[in-house]
């Protein structure tokens, strides 16, 4: 009886904040560890439809770098990274567009319709709803050390977000899964970032909250404390002292982007734990880190 009643107690702890959240948009970023354990998507797949069960209007981004590494393998490609950026070749863009769009976006799809869900898979090439032109040349050094520009091909830039079609599938009742390509003037399919695509999309649809899921607790604290909120500003000094470093400064700087554009709130969650979604969303402490416009 007592685990019973600690049950009820989640659930009224839960209910003002899906009062709240009824009928609003949230963009999760779904990548990292979550996308390749079995037990994760599972669990992932099922939190989707809950929130969207709800009445949350749900949209999932997803990322899939390892899945394309693994599928280049294959086919005897070979990948490089210039600025922590996928040099994309023809070909390399071929299987980059097959996985993301293929195999990891039906993955998604179907794993969240086994669960009750109404998926659809679509990309920014869809209706040309994500346009990007090309990144300019980036900054590198060659085997010898002599610093030099290397062309990254067809890695994009994102410029504008037309969200009008996902917007429709929303208001239809279906739970769009976008893969993370864009097209240039020309039409032709770019490699985008997905935090980077996650942000600019979740701004276009007005969203209450951009949910990025990552391999690591949150943001922390010069001593490794786990700091469960961050203002705009003080994440910017953050990073200008210091204490966000390395890997942890783009995802911070997708959220500050994403809040200056309209999102609410931005959390930056473990994809490696199980419910990460919902703990950060319907509990009062949350697991991860927001970050929220102003001070």
């Amino acid at each position: 009886m007592d685990a019973l009643v600690e049950k009820a107690k989640i659930l009224h702890e839960a209910l003002p904040y899906i009062r709240r959240f009824s009928g609003r948009t949230f963009v999760v970023k779904y990548g990292g560890h979550a996308m390749v354990d079995a037990e994760l998507k599972e669990s992932f797949a099922r939190d989707v439809c809950l929130l969207r069960y709800v009445g949350i209007r749900m949209v999932v981004v997803h990322g899939g770098g390892p899945q394309i590494d693994q599928m280049l393998s294959k086919m005897g490609l070979t990948s490089t990274f210039q600025a922590g950026l996928r040099v994309t070749d023809d070909a390399t863009m071929e299987v980059v567009e097959m996985v993301l769009g293929g195999a990891v976006n039906q993955d998604i799809v179907g794993l969240i319709c086994k669960h009750g869900g109404r998926a659809v898979g679509l990309s920014g090439k869809d209706d040309h709803f994500m346009r990007a032109q090309r990144l300019p040349e980036v900054p590198a050094k060659d085997p010898s050390g002599v610093d030099v520009l290397v062309d990254l091909g067809r890695v994009g830039d994102i410029e504008t977000v037309d969200a009008s079609i996902v917007d429709r599938l929303l208001d239809s009742g279906f739970l769009p899964v976008i893969a993370p390509v864009a097209v240039d003037p020309t039409g032709l399919a770019l490699n985008v970032n997905a935090d980077t695509a996650a942000g600019r999309i979740a701004g276009a649809l007005g969203a209450a909250k951009l949910m990025l899921m990552t391999d690591v607790d949150g943001v922390k604290d010069g001593s490794g404390a786990l700091l469960s909120s961050l203002g705009a500003q003080e994440a910017e000094a953050l990073i200008e002292r210091g204490v966000i470093k390395s890997g942890m400064i783009p995802k911070v700087r997708c959220a500050l982007d994403a809040v200056a554009e309209g999102v609410e709130k931005v959390h930056i969650i473990d994809g490696r734990r199980s419910h990460a979604l919902l703990l950060e969303i319907f509990t009062d402490t949350g697991v991860g880190t927001e970050i929220k416009r102003g001070g």
